[in-house]
């Protein structure tokens, strides 16, 4: 049988492997056949494999080589019998007949343990890294096997004693990650003497970090928050994970989950850092991650088909009006009628459906606000991201296991009064909260920014009303509209056209009351004309040469205004152009 005699030129220590297998690596991972954890040496550095009746030497792109007569080698070596070759300060020579030496290597495997008398097939020609890991997940990693093996590693994981005795609450997150991960590599290996891991189905590599995804972190949903093009993510049950994805739109992604319950696993990891609980009594949950992407829960009863999790993705790097521009959201001419608008201290209510980057845009227009000014932002779930300094985030709470102790984003809004700010910005209005927000407006807090659910700016008038009525006050329309039409000076519609692009489709202006109605005017708007051949929504925006009544305040106060931007442009052929006034 062949072997490799193996020498630790530091010490001068000897040993002889057995390659029991026709496949035997060499590297630092544990991964490896043969652990070598010294400097110089990389993760996964050489390869002996048979191939027929010859024996071959591979490097496997090591940072600093595998010397052959003093030379890094490049493709495969053909091994004859006392061919020598380094790694790092270690000579290995190969011997097709066995010559047993004795002796041990210093250092060798995991925690100082000799190395395997026997080799440990990997079972993957050529591997890189954990690139090849990747690439091999959609072949022989994917399907039933791979799923039923994460399983019983999980299984076994949560009966190890190594890990029982680790305080995972006040371990460091690498301390556990490594401890986990040299248990999970010795129940894979334990399986696979065991004959229950077929190795040529799976990806050992690819194995091992979905089980630690799905151990320390949010299993298979951790490669799709990765990944930049995705938006959305939608977990439907264990086994049906949608994505919405740039350019592609909605795609049943290639993951799965192990089963309802580490869903459900997963969604409690997620809600118990911002001190939310979800179980049988309160079976729905609105939450975060760490980087502000919202999220939203429902698991059985209410989720008859397993547990169903949402997670829109917020952009890793913060969005300002030049992007919102350059992706045709709005006009530079918005964009800078906007910045006069927030600079001059006007209340703005953004208004939009579901998923039409109200909250994107609210981010972008909260960024024109001074720096000396202090905001104080309300929201439900702290998902704004302000760049100024002097900014107080806030956050509602649900009750306790009692049922007591909530705080509720009315509370916010009433306390945030008290703190003198200079701006308040409620993330979103949804209830009794508007009148609050109404008042706040009204009394001195000029500047205030929220958002609305509805799908035009008469449609955010009628919502706003309604939402004051929530409020409990027996308060008659028309002192809510009065309240209203003096409160409230802008209203910007952002909408998801058709095609699933983001628009600002509405800048409009309160002008006050006429007959018990708020009257509006339209100072920008957005014309569809069509669609193109790929279905994608042609149009244009343009101003509709009304002037604002605070522009005429402001340059009689002597404040210069660019009136350009107001000006209507003769709108293209065929078009009956914008609506003046509603």
């Amino acid at each position: 049988m062949p072997s490799l005699i193996v020498r630790d030129q530091k010490n001068g220590r000897v040993k002889e492997i057995e390659l029991a297998k026709r496949r035997f690596t060499i590297g630092k991972s544990d991964w490896n056949d043969l652990v070598l954890p010294r400097e110089g040496v990389s993760r996964e550095h050489c390869v002996v494999f048979a191939k027929e009746e010859a024996w071959f030497l591979r490097d496997l792109g090591s940072r600093h080589g595998t010397l052959v007569d003093g030379a890094p080698i490049t493709g495969d070596v053909s091994l004859k019998d006392g061919q020598r070759f380094a790694v790092a300060d270690f000579e290995f020579q190969f011997r097709l007949a066995r010559q047993r030496t004795g002796g041990s290597i210093e250092g060798e495997g995991a925690g100082g343990a000799a190395p395997p008398t026997s080799a440990r097939s990997v079972e993957r020609e050529g591997a890189r890294g954990s690139g090849a890991g990747a690439g091999a997940a959609a072949g022989a990693g994917s399907g039933d096997a791979m799923r039923d093996a994460r399983k019983e590693v999980h299984r076994r994981l949560l009966e190890a004693r190594e890990l029982k005795r680790l305080d995972f609450e006040s371990a460091a997150g690498a301390e556990a990650r490594k401890l986990t991960e040299r248990v999970a590599v010795q129940i894979i290996r334990d399986l696979e003497e065991e004959g229950k891991l077929e190795s040529e189905k799976i990806d050992r590599r690819m194995l091992l970090k979905q089980v630690l995804d799905e151990a320390l972190g949010l299993g298979p949903l951790e490669e799709l928050l990765a990944d930049d093009t995705i938006s959305e993510i939608m977990v439907n049950r264990f086994d049906r994970v949608y994505v919405e994805k740039r350019g592609v739109g909605m795609t049943l992604a290639p993951v799965q989950f192990t089963s309802n319950e580490q869903v459900i696993h997963v969604i409690r990891r997620i809600v118990a850092p911002i001190g939310r609980r979800i179980n049988e009594q309160t079976p729905l949950c609105d939450g975060r991650l760490a980087d502000g992407s919202r999220i939203n829960a429902v698991i059985p009863p209410l989720a008859v088909s397993g547990p169903s999790l949402t997670i829109r993705k917020f952009p890793k790097d913060r969005l300002w009006v030049d992007d919102l521009i350059k992706f045709g959201s709005m006009t530079p001419e918005m964009g800078k009628f906007l910045e006069l608008a927030v600079r001059e201290r006007l209340n703005i209510v953004i208004s939009g459906g579901t998923g039409s980057g109200k909250t994107t845009l609210l981010n972008v227009v909260s960024s024109f606000c001074a720096h000396h000014e202090r905001v104080v932002t309300v929201e439900d779930v702290s998902e704004l991201k302000l760049p100024q300094d002097h900014v107080v985030t806030l956050e509602a709470r649900p009750p306790n296991l009692e049922g007591e102790g909530a705080i509720t984003i009315r509370d916010l809004v009433k306390n945030c009064l008290r703190m003198r700010p200079d701006r308040i910005v409620v993330g979103e209005c949804r209830g009794g909260e508007a009148l609050d927000m109404l008042q706040a407006m009204n009394t001195g807090h000029d500047g205030s920014l929220t958002t609305i659910h509805s799908n035009s700016p008469r449609d955010c008038v009628g919502r706003i009303e309604t939402l004051v009525l929530m409020a409990g006050m027996d308060l008659p329309s028309r002192a809510i509209r009065e309240q209203i039409a003096s409160a409230v000076h802008l209203i910007v519609q952002q909408s998801r056209l058709s095609d699933g692009s983001r628009k600002v489709t509405y800048i409009s202006e309160i002008t006050g009351m006429e007959s018990g109605v708020v009257t509006i005017q339209d100072i920008f708007l957005f014309q569809q004309t069509g669609f193109d051949e790929k279905g994608k929504v042609i149009g244009h925006h343009e101003a509709t040469g009304n002037v604002p009544k605070f522009v005429h305040l402001l340059r009689r106060r002597g404040i210069e205004v660019d009136m350009q931007m107001f000006a209507r442009k003769a709108p293209p052929p065929g078009d009956d152009g914008p609506r003046r006034r509603r």
